[in-house]
């Protein structure tokens, strides 16, 4: 499909944000509730050597319930398409939600090589394991069904979300997210979260890496966990959130949805520094 959208246009204007590498995850894209447009202005306006794409890029669940494809969301992957044909190295890591491309992990389409996971080297020398998350998803892995009912509720809830904000749009008032609220206050999905981060850190640790990069809770999130770094770059659905490495090795998560950048963030790599993974066997 043709498009006029000028964020298609123009990848180095004045501004573009410099990094060594990109990775964003959970955009969604087949959902209403994709926000395509930002991020697009935000694949505009970053340059990197290697953009890794780290699952649920395209919702196929959400796709075999209703069709949605507007022209943005095909603009967003002309605009992927477009970096691999200029040189950025492309690796898509598939989730949950668009799991049908694990079945043809080690292809390479258009420059976007297709893995089932993999190591990232930092500059500064982590090892750091890329993984989209859901595999350590217990209601994934052991009640599918209910996972597909979660999903049915959640796109409740976004839907529910975007007529909120337009209320709150006409009376002046800023976007807040109440799927973001409930997870940071309804208990059990604060132990969700947190039964989810240390069992990928316990994964990365049998893997012999010095961290994680993942996805699938679009809750971003960069701390230490018993040694080993945690990084979680968030979603494009209601975060806006991206995880970027510097040409140092710094790492960084980029929030779109608030427009500034989170220098808290860059605290942890002193910490991280002086614990080298322990010496054991990658499982």
């Amino acid at each position: 499909m043709p498009t006029t959208d000028p964020r298609m246009d123009h990848d180095d204007t004045p501004g573009t944000i410099h990094v060594r590498t990109v990775w964003i995850s959970d955009l969604h894209l087949g959902t209403p509730g994709c926000q395509a447009h930002a991020l697009l202005d935000f694949l505009r306006d970053v340059h990197c050597e290697t953009l890794y794409l780290v699952g649920d890029i395209i919702d196929g669940w959400q796709l075999r319930r209703s069709w949605y494809w507007p022209q943005a969301h095909n603009d967003v992957v002309q605009k992927i398409l477009r970096k691999a044909r200029k040189g950025t190295k492309v690796i898509f890591v598939p989730g949950n939600h668009d799991e049908f491309a694990r079945r043809y992990v080690t292809h390479n389409f258009g420059g976007v090589e297709v893995m089932d996971d993999c190591i990232h080297v930092t500059a500064d020398g982590k090892r750091l394991w890329i993984t989209h998350g859901d595999l350590f998803d217990g209601v994934i892995q052991c009640a599918k069904w209910l996972a597909y009912t979660g999903d049915v509720a959640y796109e409740f809830v976004l839907k529910l979300n975007r007529w909120f904000n337009r209320v709150r749009a006409r009376m002046g008032l800023p976007y807040w997210s109440l799927s973001r609220y409930l997870k940071l206050k309804v208990k059990r999905a604060v132990s969700y979260v947190g039964d989810f981060e240390a069992a990928v850190a316990r994964e990365a640790r049998k893997r012999n890496v010095h961290g994680v990069v993942c996805g699938h809770i679009h809750h971003a999130e960069i701390r230490e966990i018993d040694g080993i770094l945690y990084c979680n770059d968030g979603d494009w659905v209601e975060s806006l959130t991206a995880l970027v490495e510097y040409h140092d090795g710094r790492l960084e998560i980029i929030d779109r949805g608030e427009m500034v950048w989170r220098p808290a963030a860059m605290e942890v790599k002193a910490a991280v520094e002086v614990r080298p993974p322990a010496e054991t066997a990658p499982a």
